[in-house]
């Protein structure tokens, strides 16, 4: 059964790239897996390839990807995708530092090597169908539908009945409404903004594209340097402004922030956030009266695990920018210059302080923006990391900084057997990676509400940051506790935890589950425990939740690594409804979308009729996949079909 899974997931994400995969499929129904086994079909690699591959995954990339670091995708993880999507991790991705020595041919020989397939130099952009007639016109009458990656200034990620038309009786009258194969990609976590009566999305392979929401045409694509693991931020227009000509606005894997033309696709701007070889955007953008704040985090973290590599030097910041021209107002960075502090066992030279990244959305309330921070790299540990900070949006000046632990001060190589650039005394790697949420409570208070990796849920002032409560809500852990974004609406705060195995011995249980608590004072409101049994021993499956998640008025919307959408009773947290995401789909142009876990900063959408979300997060060791899924509710009561293919 896990040959006929894995041959299933390796067609979906390879789909129009490779010759064989075409012949495989050719006569197959839609959504069938291949009989052959995944050897069979992709091991075509020349002698010298598998010599010269071989030799430096084994020294290069086996620790990490055959061994016991948590956040490395182990090797089954990544042969299930396609060696364009290593190249480009590689290149301009989560690896160029560790890989930036190699040449190119050196490169493109590991990752066929750990695929056992060719590079096939076709266009990945041929996927999909291009937009023909009135489906490839903008309505500019159908403004912006959310602003914010928190959907609104605060973050709640509420969605109100005035967008969102799929109430709690509508939910199993859902059923497949498109769907969409990402080209090159074993993940698929962008948030889509939506107007124009278009969805805005971007992808693993760097492609951002502008789909038609009703048909799931393809209007443009447009193709960055790097992964756009981000959001995706649509400048607003006037209803009546006819003659608008909104900006879209995202970032890369390799630190570079766009503008482009919402209607066109064309290039407006593009900005590299900072110098530093490791720069990295993962936080998306937000725009607030003609001004784009870019948060900027770093992969770093991960490059501290090679011995020969000056750990560490970078250092988070955010910066405003004009715009309409991308032209830099101001610049806050979190910690000074880094300075020589000694050298590690290996002879190297060790820098610090380093770290405090900014991972996750930001909030906006007047003049101030409020974000998380990440850990400490090096050093011996600064007042900006795993805090909560508060900022004059016209200046950048830091209003108020509530840290929820100091000396948290982890690399990468914490995790590996030799430990030759982790601190002596490292912390745990619990910092914020959800961004925080602005709300009001009961008595008009304007409250911050942040959840970090270690499982807590804190409430701070607004005002001046003081802590209201504290809730110790999941285990916590390196890849566990609260990874994305919280959810607020009704008085109570609506809490992911994740709390997946990370190789560490807890004192704890383990306590992966949605819970609701009351924002007044954080008691709980009620527990839902995330689903056991459902995962089968499947690799990469997990109960649990590492994505962001929405609310509406009825309901709780939240995607888990096991794969399952489900809707939880706002009231109750009873499960309402849920839908299997892990089988394939056929997309719009007839290819075979895979889905997996359900993971990053992305929450599902309820626009109108219809939800749309990921699936696939081949990170941590979660299930891969590729699809874009967009669900409709129909009128005559049919019962949601969860896919073309069941789940193995």
């Amino acid at each position: 059964m896990f040959a006929q899974h894995r041959v299933s997931l390796a067609i979906a994400w390879t789909a129009g790239l490779g010759s064989l995969l075409l012949a495989s499929l050719a006569g197959a129904d839609a959504g069938q897996a291949n009989s052959d086994t995944y050897e069979e079909v992709y091991l075509n690699l020349d002698a010298e390839t598998e010599k010269l591959g071989g030799a430096l995954y084994q020294n290069l990339c086996a620790s990490c990807h055959d061994g016991n670091v948590v956040r490395a995708p182990q090797r089954y993880v990544l042969q299930q995708g396609s060696p364009e999507t290593i190249l480009t991790a590689m290149t301009d991705g989560l690896m160029r530092e560790v890989a930036k020595g190699l040449s190119l041919e050196e490169k493109t020989a590991i990752a066929e090597y750990i695929t056992l397939r060719k590079i096939d130099p076709r266009d990945v952009t041929l996927a999909g169908v291009t937009c023909e007639g009135p489906a490839a016109e903008f309505d500019l009458t159908q403004p912006v539908v959310f602003e914010h990656w928190g959907l609104e200034p605060g973050g709640s990620h509420f969605i109100s009945s005035s967008v969102a038309s799929v109430g709690a009786e509508d939910l199993d009258t859902l059923a497949l409404d498109w769907a969409f194969a990402y080209p090159a990609a074993n993940r698929a976590r962008s948030q889509p903004a939506i107007g124009g009566g278009a969805m805005f999305v971007g992808s693993q392979s760097g492609l951002v594209y502008a789909f038609d929401l009703a048909t799931g045409c393809t209007r443009w694509q447009f193709k960055a340097a790097a992964e756009v693991r981000n959001g995706v931020t649509l400048e607003p227009w006037a209803a009546a402004d006819r003659n608008a000509d909104p900006l879209l606005f995202f970032g890369d894997l390799s630190g570079n922030q766009y503008a482009l033309s919402a209607l066109t696709g064309a290039l407006q701007w593009r900005k590299r956030m900072d110098d530093h070889g490791a720069t990295t955007l993962t936080s998306t953008a937000e725009l607030s009266d003609g001004v784009l704040y870019v948060a900027v985090s770093s992969l770093e973290e991960g490059a501290a695990i090679a011995a020969g590599y000056e750990c560490c030097t970078f250092r988070g910041s955010i910066a405003a920018l004009e715009a309409d021209t991308g032209r830099e107002l101001w610049r806050r960075h979190f910690l000074p210059e880094a300075k020589q502090v000694g050298k590690n066992d290996a002879g190297t030279l060790l820098y610090g302080p380093s770290g405090v990244p900014i991972w996750a959305g930001m909030a906006l309330d007047g003049g101030r923006l409020y974000i998380a921070t990440g850990d400490d790299y090096s050093g011996e540990g600064s007042e900006s990391s795993d805090a909560i900070i508060a900022l004059d949006k016209k200046s950048g000046e830091t209003v108020w900084v509530r840290q929820a632990r100091f000396g948290d001060v982890w690399n990468g190589s914490c995790e590996d057997a030799e430990r030759i650039n982790c601190p002596e005394d490292s912390g745990p790697d619990w910092d914020y990676g959800a961004g925080p949420v602005l709300t009001t409570d009961s008595r008009g208070k304007r409250v911050v509400l942040a959840g970090d990796k270690g499982g807590v849920v804190v409430a701070l002032d607004a005002t001046d940051g003081s802590v209201i409560w504290k809730n110790k809500v999941g285990r916590g852990g390196i890849v566990a506790g609260i990874n994305f974004g919280l959810a607020a609406h009704d008085g109570k705060v609506f809490v992911p935890v994740s709390d997946v195995p990370d190789g560490r011995d807890y004192d704890v249980p383990a306590k992966p589950g949605i819970y609701a608590l009351d924002i007044d004072t954080g008691d709980y409101v009620w527990k839902m425990p995330a689903a056991q049994g459902l995962c089968r021993e499947r690799p990469g499956c997990y109960p649990g939740y590492s994505a962001a998640i929405s609310v509406t008025d009825d309901y709780v919307l939240a995607g888990s690594n096991d794969g399952f959408l489900r809707a939880f009773d706002i009231e109750t947290g009873a499960v309402l409804w849920e839908f299997d995401t892990t089988g394939s789909f056929t997309a719009v142009d007839g290819r075979i979308a895979q889905g997996g876990s359900i993971g990053g900063g992305q929450a599902p959408l309820v626009v109108g009729d219809r939800i749309i979300l990921n699936s696939g997060y081949a990170f941590a060791g979660k299930m891969p996949g590729n699809a874009l899924i967009v669900l409709k509710r129909q009128p005559n009561g049919v019962v949601a079909s969860t896919s073309d293919q069941a789940a193995p």
